[in-house]
């Protein structure tokens, strides 16, 4: 095999890798937009922090919309970097949520330990990453590569 039919099988997997990772993440965050709307309403509410100006039903119906809407523009790969910037953006933006619940010691989803809530916190980060990553240009490696 020549370097440059490794190098296409490379980029392929690749491509496919980031591709699965891409309908995965927009099917869990479209999955959880419909739980927002629906049967995982009040679990939800243990996430808005108390310092949300809005109602917190309000916030969950409406992060619940934005979820499915960016979980379905992720899995269908439309507009791929720009959503994949919006959608690292938005779990930015639920972040302080997370902390909030941790701090608050609101239970909710089996998070009903301040160590749960806690250890809960990192994983937003590969979520933000999953985001960007799936979304990346085939050979893309970067600004300065």
């Amino acid at each position: 095999m020549t370097k440059r039919a490794r190098e296409r099988r490379a980029e392929r997997r690749s491509r496919n890798a980031r591709a699965t990772v891409r309908v995965l993440l927009g099917a869990v965050l479209a999955f959880a937009g419909v739980a927002h709307l629906t049967f995982a309403r009040d679990e939800f509410r243990a996430q808005v922090p108390p310092w949300v100006p809005v109602d917190e039903d309000f916030t969950v119906v409406a992060s619940g919309v934005a979820e499915i809407a960016l979980g379905t523009a992720l899995a269908s790969g439309w507009r791929g970097r720009e959503v994949g910037a919006a959608v690292a953006a938005f779990f930015v933006a639920v972040f302080p949520g997370n902390v909030s619940q941790w701090r608050n010691r609101r239970d909710g989803f089996g998070l009903d330990t301040d160590r749960k809530r806690l250890l809960r916190l990192p994983f937003q980060i590969p979520l933000i990453a999953g985001a960007l990553w799936s979304t990346r240009q085939p050979g893309v490696r970067g600004r300065h590569s």
